[in-house]
């Protein structure tokens, strides 16, 4: 699977600081200091229905980290997948008569566009769910094998009692773990488990559904968690800097194949770091394709609105925060970006030496985007307001915003 054309990041005077992140596993921050090659994995969509805010959002944030790590002089290895085979594709597809790989290719193509139109830097490796099958199914019978995983009337589970360090990730006691994991994908409810928590891993063959050969394990299908442990494995390896998703993915999904992979290689740990996005709300509730409560970039950018000023809409909130969308937060934005854009028209300006440093130092503290908004904010007003005599700090000002922020001015 190809990913989407990646833009030109500006090349800064100086480097980035050392990114400073709040880690979901050890509940604190957590000052990252990768290699030369910084490793990253984001958990991508289930390509159903388009891209809504809160997708935005979530690879917002993921992409201010790889421009952190470029501007720091490293280079990043990032990878994401795509679920391309899964229930609620497969629900989707039944309720409205198109088959379900028109489907997923159809939306997986929008998201593409998406993604470029906000400048989001690209993966190296973007990988489906369907064409990672043939990785998937030897670690399947490799768990299965060393009595790590068993079957239920043909399906494979993994035991969660195989990992003595399972429940790390999310930090959450049993009753919580047994109610998420009944709202997000699991079935705590089925007979024949041994623990109520154990997620699938290969679902045998139904009829009506699409399978794939599994070789030990009969026709089937892979489960969710245990895809992109094999798609991370695979082009990572284990220790990666940054696990990254919606803090909706923290459990069971970042939980499940944390373990799996714990399991399967007999290493710790599996990501070095656990990174999680807030949710984005509209009209009271969580933003999300089963509520269908959505605000699309598709559909924004459809009316005219500018990517940009999509982009500064999600730049103003922490990337930690839960946030309810508005068409008053977009308008905030266009109002930013057209003042920024004046700001940067004219041929001199105030020093931009120290916006750029403060703009480094804001998102190297956590992500810190509304803080680094704000000193671009005072550079503008400063220019509007008594202007400057450096001819070059426009430029260097546009090209901060760029290669930092991602927003093109």
């Amino acid at each position: 699977m190809y990913a989407w054309p990646a833009s030109k990041v500006p090349v800064l005077p100086g480097q980035s600081p050392d990114l400073t992140i709040h880690d979901t596993a050890r509940r604190r921050s957590l000052t990252l200091t990768p290699g030369p090659v910084a490793r990253l994995y984001v958990c991508g969509i289930t390509p159903y229905d388009a891209t809504h805010m809160g997708h935005a959002a979530t690879y917002t944030a993921f992409d201010l980290v790889q421009r952190i790590w470029l501007d720091s002089g490293r280079r990043v290895h990032y990878v994401q997948n795509v679920t391309d085979i899964d229930d609620p594709l497969l629900e989707r597809a039944e309720a409205t008569g198109e088959p379900w790989a028109a489907l997923a290719e159809r939306e997986t193509a929008l998201f593409r566009e998406d993604m470029t139109a906000l400048r989001m830097l690209p993966p190296e490796h973007y990988v489906g769910a369907v064409e990672a099958i043939p990785r998937i199914v030897p670690l399947i019978e490799r768990l299965r094998e060393s009595g790590a995983a068993y079957d239920v009337d043909g399906d494979v589970y993994f035991s969660v009692a195989s990992d003595d360090r399972f429940g790390s990730v999310a930090g959450l006691d049993a009753e919580e773990m047994r109610r998420l994991s009944a709202e997000r994908g699991g079935d705590p409810e089925r007979a024949g488990k041994k623990n109520p928590l154990d997620p699938l891993l290969w679902r045998a063959a139904r009829e009506g559904e699409p399978s794939w050969e599994g070789a030990s394990l009969g026709p089937g299908r892979p489960g969710w968690h245990v895809e992109c442990v094999a798609i991370a494995l695979d082009h990572l390896g284990m220790g990666f800097d940054v696990q990254g998703g919606g803090s909706d993915l923290a459990f069971p999904h970042h939980e499940m194949g944390a373990s799996h992979a714990r399991v399967l290689t007999g290493e710790h740990p599996y990501a070095r770091s656990y990174v999680h996005a807030g949710m984005v709300g509209y009209q009271g509730e969580k933003m999300s394709k089963s509520k269908g409560n959505l605000v699309l970039v598709s559909q924004l950018r459809a009316e005219g609105r500018d990517p940009a000023a999509i982009r500064l809409a999600l730049l103003a909130h922490h990337y930690r925060a839960d946030w309810e969308w508005t068409d008053a937060v977009l308008a905030e934005a266009e109002a930013r970006l057209a003042r920024w854009r004046h700001a940067v028209s004219r041929p001199e300006g105030p020093s931009a030496d120290a916006l750029v440093a403060e703009v480094r130092a804001a998102l190297a503290d956590d992500l810190d985007a509304p803080t680094a908004l704000r000193a671009v904010d005072r550079w503008a007003e400063t220019q509007e307001r008594t202007g400057g005599d450096d001819p070059g700090a426009p430029g260097v000002t546009s090209r901060a915003v760029d290669a930092l922020l991602g927003v093109a001015l």
